[in-house]
């Protein structure tokens, strides 16, 4: 069996003034939220693939972006391809005024978006990517960015 194509991937997790979580709930695969966020284009890095992707999905200005929190490592269909996909995701800071769909030049088949609260995220039973989100969002709250990317399973 050969090894799934390699797709890499910039995902951000994007907080307000309040603490909420923004998340876009997509239809596939039985629906589920994700955080924003795509592929790197040719020569791109992470955190410019990152900025762009908040641009082109959600018409965000003004991002704060902080450092890699976290990294997951999953193989998954993407467009009915089977891929095995390395997702670094970063803290990015936004004012929801500064997020504008209408600005949005590639919304991705994204539903609709919503600001979760942490007690939101901890007790929904919808599909939420990654796992344990809210427990990585509370941790870095409490103590700040880690030194090293936390691993996602």
């Amino acid at each position: 069996m050969s090894t799934p194509p390699l797709r890499k991937a910039a995902r951000a997790v994007v907080l307000d003034p309040d603490q909420r979580i923004l998340l876009l709930h997509y239809d596939e695969n039985d629906g589920f939220w994700a955080t924003p966020g795509g592929s790197l284009e040719p020569g791109e890095d992470y955190p410019t693939a990152v900025l762009r992707e908040l641009r082109e999905e959600l018409g965000a200005e003004n991002v704060d972006l902080g450092a890699q929190i976290a990294e997951r490592r999953t193989d998954h269909p993407v467009g009915g391809l089977q891929v095995r996909q390395v997702e670094k995701y970063f803290l990015a800071r936004v004012v929801p005024a500064d997020i504008d769909p209408d600005r949005a030049t590639q919304p991705d088949n994204i539903r609709s978006q919503r600001w979760w609260t942490l007690e939101n995220l901890q007790t929904t039973r919808e599909t939420v990517y990654p796992h344990n989100l809210g427990e990585l969002v509370t941790g870095v709250l409490a103590e700040g960015p880690p030194e090293k990317p936390i691993i996602l399973r």
